[in-house]
């Protein structure tokens, strides 16, 4: 298959209320067919620090979008706060049609509100495939670390799922856009929308980019949609093959 449809949503995510979330979501995607249903970071709650409270300890999200996926024979991801072995994550879940999952921990958190004093990082880079793409997982503040994203030729296409204010959004659509450009990738990178229970607010940013930097989205309500061409990428990369000419380094 070398096409892929994904539909994001721009939610103005229900602080702390999981269920009304969820009923959001399955509302948004009713009647949309797509081979991905894309979800921002902590779709369920929000970008909340108050981990003791929100973050799953039964698998209750991962269990609904497994349910959801099902439902919409249909891939979903995105991220949410759980906890596990006595330690709170900010994990991406990518759980496909059948309910098999693969997960990301974000690895960079975001000091600046807290988040590495609550949460514990994640210690691996996640490439998944799916579809025949092979695809980067990444969360909000990860976009500022382009030495993990550097593309070593084994991924076509970043997600980025984020909760990223308006005071900084200029730096989330121009990092996007490096991203893509540097790594000759796809990327989408998904944004919520709304105010969050710290007041912060957040405009419709969301953004689905070709490896040239080209935004490639259409937009319907709050959805984003977009189609990627595995074929026209090689095409592209053949005839421009500048990750040939990056430098050697190696992650620690």
């Amino acid at each position: 298959m070398s096409k892929l449809k994904i539909v994001g949503l721009n939610l103005d995510i229900v602080w702390k209320n999981k269920t009304e979330n969820y009923k959001n979501i399955e509302a948004a995607f009713a009647n949309i067919e797509a081979d991905i249903f894309l979800l921002p970071e902590m779709f369920s709650t929000g970008f909340c620090m108050d981990a003791e409270e929100i973050a799953d300890r039964n698998n209750e999200t991962l269990s609904w979008m497994q349910s959801f996926a099902k439902q919409q024979n249909t891939a979903v991801a995105g991220s949410v706060s759980i906890s596990e072995n006595d330690k709170f994550y900010n994990r991406f879940y990518f759980v496909k049609p059948d309910g098999s999952f693969e997960f990301y921990d974000k690895k960079h958190l975001f000091s600046y509100s807290g988040e590495d004093k609550i949460y514990t990082s994640g210690d691996q880079r996640k490439v998944i495939e799916y579809k025949g793409f092979k695809i980067l997982l990444q969360v909000c503040y990860d976009l500022r670390f382009p030495v993990f994203q550097r593309n070593l030729g084994d991924y076509d296409l970043m997600l980025n799922v984020a909760n990223w204010p308006n005071t900084r959004v200029e730096a989330w659509r121009t990092l996007l856009k490096a991203r893509a450009i540097e790594n000759q990738a796809f990327v989408f990178g998904l944004n919520r929308i709304g105010t969050d229970g710290n007041n912060l607010n957040y405009e419709e940013s969301t953004l689905a980019l070709f490896a040239d930097g080209t935004e490639v989205s259409t937009r319907q309500n709050n959805l984003v949609i977009a189609e990627f061409d595995l074929d026209e990428l090689q095409k592209f990369r053949e005839r421009f093959p500048f990750l040939k000419d990056a430098d050697e380094f190696e992650l620690k």
